[in-house]
């Protein structure tokens, strides 16, 4: 028989079971945890209380919103006040490492993320793709954006927190920043579009990694594989809310509700329940970021 786990009780006070009946199957489809959604885009600013209802709706309990900047930090914290399902990481985004310089900042982050809403540090990382800002040239920026994660990496195991990391054609260079910190703190690697050999040095040194909608398309290809084959300790779903609508959204404005699709997409690859893809996520992240425990 499979072990399936539930939770009963209160949120925030997970208690796991291993009966697979259909009471704790519907527990655990009851437990979608949508760990990367932004709750502060611009995108949610006319119907946020309608986007969060839906999500309800569907089972969605838990949902962590991640920073891009100070200011959308703030946001967030604002908006997680009256949300007791929603917690939020903050951090400064790789595209907007311009938006800080000097050392004000990072003292400014340290007090934004000792509010008890804050769960982690993110969305923090390195971005090749986009074009330098105005003002930088391609090495500067690279060279910015490491300083800026290097600082927040160190701010985080600082406080005790651990890392939503952010990867756009910088694989290397990012984890040669990380993974020095393994003994210090746990990243995940979100919207993973890597292979399992990728993964593999990740999971082992206790980091995760993270699959959005993007796991559902036809073209998926070794995404779709690596989300087959990956331990069930491994990782986490997550929308990254308002992008990457799963099917049968595809190409529509995601919505933490969409996470269960992606969890359903992902039931099916590894030939598993969407209650126990459900259950396993959610104990990974309940066991990954702050404040629910």
């Amino acid at each position: 028989m499979p072990l399936v786990y539930h939770f009963r009780g209160e949120i925030g006070k997970p208690n796991f079971a291993t009966l697979d009946t259909p009471t704790a199957r519907a527990k655990a489809q009851n437990m979608f945890f949508d760990t990367h959604t932004h709750l502060g885009s611009k995108q949610f600013d006319n119907d946020l209380p309608a986007v969060l209802k839906r999500a309800r709706a569907v089972g969605v309990t838990r949902m962590v919103a991640p920073a891009t900047n100070l200011e959308n930090a703030r946001k967030l914290l604002a908006i997680a006040e009256y949300e007791p399902d929603v917690r939020v990481a903050v951090g400064i985004h790789p595209c907007d490492a311009d938006s800080v310089s000097g050392e004000a900042w990072i003292d400014e982050l340290r007090e934004l993320a000792k509010h008890p809403k804050v769960c982690a540090i993110g969305e923090i990382g390195l971005d090749y793709f986009h074009a330098p800002p105005e003002g930088f040239t391609l090495e500067d920026w690279k060279s910015h954006q490491a300083k800026v994660l290097a600082a927040q990496l160190e701010l985080a195991a600082e406080l005790k927190l651990n890392v939503i990391l952010h990867n756009r054609e910088s694989w290397d260079d990012l984890t040669a920043l990380v993974l020095p910190f393994s003994d210090r703190l746990r990243g995940v690697f979100h919207c993973f579009t890597g292979t399992i050999e990728q993964a593999r040095p990740l999971l082992e040194r206790g980091h995760l990694i993270s699959f959005t909608g993007i796991v559902s398309f036809k073209n998926a290809g070794v995404i779709a594989e690596t989300a087959r084959v990956v331990p069930a300790n491994g990782f986490m779903i997550e929308t990254d809310a308002p992008y990457l609508a799963p099917v049968p959204h595809r190409g529509k404005r995601c919505e933490p509700a969409h996470v269960a699709d992606t969890a359903r997409a992902i039931a099916a690859l590894r030939g598993e329940s969407v209650e126990k893809v459900a259950a396993d996520t959610a104990r990974n992240a309940l066991g990954f970021f702050r404040g629910w425990n």
